[in-house]
């Protein structure tokens, strides 16, 4: 990292626990906003309130435990490709990167969708493609901007979004309370049930735990910060679900059918009159716009971490006077702008596709770095050992295969795309490095000695008091050429013998 961009990462504030949570929150929900499809693809409330108690258990608490021993062992920002290049190499690595932060992209184009989406409903306008259009630049620019000015920001918007968000249906809640009738909980029609669409509801709202390990370098005192951000994000995510569908399906009888994208207005109006609506409406609007600045973050982080790892040219690494990833956030708003075209339902299978390959990469480093790196230092470790862990891991991923296999053809063509081009961009940018046509900024020699392998781990890692030698021999591979990062292993591999 260059002098400058390292000075103002040290001088930028760290995100603390609570604007945490909120990120985390808004990287996996956002609120309620969204998961009216599951009651019409579940043929009624039934399925829809089963999966929203039953998939958290089997998927959720799962991801966010791996999380949270991942992120505080490896506590840099690029999160998951680190992971994923200690366990096997820098090449899966920078796969599961360019698969995440595809994914991430493909993900944050629905939020200035839903915003549109939900407005609409009170004004007509935004039906038509010469009102919808420069919306949408406009909401992308203008979170973009707020991305730029500092993570802090971001953080303490989420915080004030998601107070604003969840207090509309915390009222609804209430009002529904005398007309609750809990036999109409229990409704399922499974000629209508919709698999397909109700799995990919189901996984969509409650993915993207790992989402937030992409900026561990900008969280203070990331050890104790962020399992506990973790545990209280799965609370609030699961309560913010199933209290409003709890309400809107036992206050009213409504069909199936007309549970869709932009629902809950209706049901507010119907629970609580016009200014409940218009609340939820506004509150929906500012939720989405919440998820587009915490996806944003975790995207620019990412790659802003795999710049540092030696994986992408240094530009990305770049920062602006307020800390934050300049490039590489624009590179991720350009992504945002040029998907937003697509249907919201096609963007949802797409990035699921490839979000569940990148998970299932994930579950495997983590069973491998149990396996093979038992001396790693783990500030937080799941409470199993390796075969509880590899149990731990089923459930999700067979949820992974299952989401994957209900793929339709055309999913299956644009992700298999997806992954050639990510195949072929990587010994490409290893040539580009050795010709030296573009910048990387960790291009080192190999170590020489033991004091040097020290001040290399105090540059790698200046937030840390103490790193430990498996992330130091993996950042010090990622950031030599394959003369150096040979030389450099063996160095390691050395060191940890005399020990």
């Amino acid at each position: 990292m260059p002098v400058d961009a390292e000075d103002k990462a040290k001088t930028s504030p760290k995100l603390t626990l609570l604007p945490l949570i909120a990120l985390i929150f808004y990287d996996v929900c956002g609120g309620p906003f969204g998961v009216e499809d599951s009651v019409r693809a579940g043929g009624g409330p039934l399925l829809s309130l089963l999966g929203f108690l039953l998939f958290p258990l089997i998927w959720s608490i799962p991801e966010a435990l791996v999380t949270a021993e991942l992120a505080t062992s490896f506590p840099e920002n690029g999160g998951y490709v680190i992971w994923i290049s200690s366990a096997f190499g820098p090449f899966w690595g920078f796969q599961e990167g360019f698969w995440k932060w595809f994914s991430g992209v493909m993900d944050n184009a629905l939020y200035p969708v839903l915003f549109l989406d939900y407005l609409k409903h009170s004004l007509p306008i935004f039906n038509q493609l010469i009102a919808r259009i420069p919306a949408l630049l406009g909401i992308t620019v203008s979170l973009t901007y707020l991305n730029y000015r500092g993570l802090h920001i971001v953080g303490f918007s989420a915080v004030s979004l998601a107070v604003f968000s969840l207090c509309p249906f915390v009222v609804m809640a209430i009002l529904s309370i005398p007309r609750i009738r809990p036999k109409q909980w229990l409704v399922v029609d499974f000629r209508k049930v919709d698999w397909r669409g109700y799995f990919n509801c189901m996984f969509w709202n409650l993915n993207y735990w790992d989402k937030a390990s992409t900026l561990a370098g900008e969280v203070e005192n990331p050890s104790k910060t962020f399992p506990n951000a973790l545990f209280g994000a799965v609370i609030l995510v699961v309560l913010s679900y199933l209290i409003p569908l709890l309400a809107g399906t036992g206050a009213l009888s409504s069909p199936s059918s007309e549970w869709s994208d932009g629902y809950f207005a209706e049901v507010g109006m119907l629970i609580g009159g016009v200014w409940l609506k218009w609340w939820i409406q506004a509150a929906a609007a500012m939720s989405n716009l919440g998820l587009f600045a915490a996806e944003m973050s975790g995207d620019a982080f990412q790659l802003l971490g795999m710049s540092e790892m030696g994986m992408l040219p240094s530009i990305f690494a770049s920062r602006s006077k307020y800390g934050t990833p300049t490039i590489s956030i624009l590179c991720s708003a350009t992504g945002v702008i040029f998907l937003s075209w697509m249907s919201f339902q096609e963007i949802l299978e797409f990035l699921n596709f490839l979000y569940a390959i990148g998970m299932l990469l994930e579950f495997a480093a983590f069973i491998k770095l149990r396996m093979m790196k038992p001396e790693l230092h783990r500030p937080y470790k799941v409470p199993l050992q390796t075969f509880g862990a590899a149990l731990l891991c089923l459930p999700p991923a067979m949820l992974l295969v299952l989401v994957m296999c209900l793929a339709s053809l055309q999913t299956f063509l644009v992700s298999g795309v997806v992954i050639l081009l990510g195949f072929l961009l990587y010994p490409t940018l290893l040539h580009a490095k050795d010709r030296k046509w573009v910048k990387f900024g960790t291009e080192e020699p190999g170590l020489p000695s033991n004091a040097s392998l020290e001040e290399n781990s105090i540059l790698l890692h200046p937030h840390q008091e103490v790193a430990d030698e498996a992330s130091v021999s993996l950042l010090s591979d990622l950031s030599s050429t394959k003369q150096g990062q040979q030389s450099c292993e063996a160095l390691v591999e050395g060191v940890l013998k005399s020990e």
